[in-house]
């Protein structure tokens, strides 16, 4: 059974294309991916990912639990703060990548990838040893992410929360489009600056209709899953499923910054194991020298065509105007500035690995 949005007829009233993705119907696009792109960067946009996971973690050992299981260290957030972090299991790799919400000292939402909602909530519930209060309230909670430069000026007419000096991931409560209690946060994963805004289904096109009515001298658009992707890849932004899965170690993928060993939480031994002696393989960004479009899983060789590693997400930047990628390579192969190629149909394409993000501010 494929899941809908509370939003679903609404996309598809608006002629979107809609997919099925991660167990739901969803739209990748309504009038192009690259249209849609561009409004991000330089407008507003706005997604409807209510498919994502959302659990409330409560009690005086929610933070125990948190910090058990996930990588970052929980422990310094305050009410109010965001946190990107990722769930790594026992044998090296990540269960799933999350932002941890603190509400209060002993109230905390946790935010999850569609895909791993019930891989997520068996994880968590098996490891949680001491009683702690849990609640999954994914299907009965509605997320619009609103990206863009003209984020703050689209929204503020909706809200008495300052939207425009909260700062990078931080959150608060407040009355939004006549609606109370809703959660708006600043976050994203486009670059592009805005908010996530969490509610119950009940209201969502009481706000879709005040978002786009608010938002309509700024050129606000609805925005599809295709776009969204094509946008984190230029911030070089993990993918689960692509860039990082049950198979890859935070530290091979880069995100050593979201793993902190002031701690004990699962696998922590072994990965500061891997901290300290190296890694075989990392995840690298490559730019293409060649013309040509690097894809998920097309080969990543060194100029004698020797299989160094794979791609695990690529595109043609609607922005840089060229290839652009991210994937795993033996580690002597990882250096910024080091040539390397991808394999397009029996040909080796030159690219060059470089730092992300790849769009500069």
């Amino acid at each position: 059974m494929i899941k809908n949005t509370a939003l679903t007829d609404t996309h598809i009233q608006l002629n979107a294309k809609m997919v099925p993705f991660a167990g739901y119907n969803m739209p990748v696009s309504y009038e192009g991916i690259n249209a849609e792109h561009d409004t991000v960067r330089n407008a507003v946009g706005v997604f409807d990912v209510s498919h994502m996971g959302e659990f409330i973690l409560k009690g005086k050992d929610a933070l125990d639990l948190i910090q058990r299981v996930t990588s970052n260290d929980a422990a310094v957030l305050t009410d109010g703060k965001v946190q990107y972090s990722c769930l790594p299991n026992e044998q090296g790799g990540i269960v799933d990548d999350l932002l941890v919400y603190r509400m209060t000292e002993e109230s905390f939402m946790l935010v999850v990838n569609a895909s791993n909602i019930d891989k997520d909530w068996d994880w968590i519930s098996a490891r949680n040893t001491k009683g702690v209060e849990m609640h999954n309230i994914s299907d009965k909670t509605s997320l619009l992410a609103i990206q863009g430069p003209k984020a703050v000026e689209a929204l503020q007419t909706l809200t008495d929360i300052n939207l425009k000096d909260m700062v990078y991931y931080t959150f608060e409560k407040g009355k939004f489009a006549g609606i109370d209690n809703v959660l708006v946060s600043a976050t994203g994963y486009t670059g592009a600056g805005g908010f996530e805004i969490y509610f119950e289904n009940e209201h969502a096109n009481q706000i879709w209709e005040a978002v786009f009515k608010a938002g309509a001298a700024y050129g606000i658009k609805p925005i599809g899953l295709g776009a969204r992707d094509t946008l984190r890849l230029e911030m070089g932004f993990c993918l689960y499923g692509n860039d990082i899965n049950d198979t890859t170690s935070p530290i091979e993928a880069g995100l050593g910054w979201i793993t902190k060993f002031t701690k004990e939480f699962t696998n922590s031994k072994n990965l500061l194991a891997q901290k300290e002696n190296g890694v075989a393989k990392k995840l690298v960004g490559f730019e293409m020298i060649d013309r040509g479009i690097p894809r998920h899983d097309y080969e990543i060789c060194d100029a004698n065509g020797n299989n160094i590693g794979l791609v695990t997400s690529g595109t043609q930047s609607p922005t840089l105007q060229k290839g652009l990628g991210m994937g795993y390579v033996a580690t002597a192969h990882s250096k910024t500035g080091t040539e390397i190629f991808i394999k397009v149909r029996d040909r080796l394409l030159k690219a060059l690995v470089v730092k992300v993000p790849f769009l500069k501010k």
